[in-house]
Order: C-alpha cells, then structure tokens, then sequence
C-alpha cells in the first residue's frame, strides 16, 4: 500500500512551480520500478520530477521521506537552476522531519490532514 502526503510548504512551492499530484504519483511509481536518484540516508531520498514545458533533466528536485513501502511525505522542493542540492544541516532537519512523520499512526494522521499540515496525494487503498 502507498500512501503519499505533501507537507504546508512543499504544498507552496509545488503551486509555484507548476507541479500537480499527478507529477508526484508518477514520481512515486518510479520508485516502485526502481528509479530513485539520491538515497541521502535517515529515510530522505531526493526524487527528480518533470516541470511542464522543461522535463525532468531542468525540472525540479523533490527531498522526499520514505521508507520505500507505505508511506511517502513531500518535504520540500526546488528547482534545477535555483540551487544544486541541499545542505548537510538541512538534511539533517529532514531526517528528523522524516523519522517523525513516518512513525505516524493513522490517529495522527487524520490529525495533520484535518489541521492542514499535510494533504494526501494518493492512498493506493481508494483505488479500484
């Protein structure tokens, strides 16, 4: 089961750029096939995405916490010709960011969707 969820600030730069969920369960199928271009450790991956009219090679770079099964969480995003990469005290955030967020049971969840703090992507289980 995949579940993916974007954080309150992921959710603002993705409207900038010009992203869609759609963009982001594509991204998340590639994992499934293998595809991932960074595993920064501590759960964080870093996930290339396609930006409409310039492709995934100048496009954008997502940080991403997972576990690879179950749950994905957008954390943050940029773009190519902003910046190269993050930072090691910024990975560091992120790591924690995403040991907290994964170890989310369904209660808390449903709290952070309810308040805002993240909204969901897709939730493999309301497919058909």
């Amino acid at each position: 089961m995949n579940r993916a969820f974007r954080t309150r600030t992921f959710t603002r730069w993705m409207r900038k750029a010009g992203l869609t969920d759609e963009v982001l369960r594509h991204a998340i199928s590639e994992r499934a096939q293998g595809l991932v271009d960074a595993n920064l450790g501590g759960h964080v991956v870093k996930k290339r995405v396609s930006v409409p009219g310039q492709g995934k090679r100048g496009g954008a770079r997502t940080i991403v916490a997972t576990k690879f099964a179950g749950r994905w969480f957008f954390l943050y995003g940029f773009s190519k010709n902003e910046r190269v990469n993050i930072d090691k005290d910024e990975l560091k955030i992120f790591q924690e960011m995403a040991k907290e967020l994964l170890a989310f049971d369904d209660q808390h969840l449903a709290v952070a969707l309810a308040a805002g703090e993240i909204v969901q992507v897709c939730n493999d289980n309301d497919q058909t």
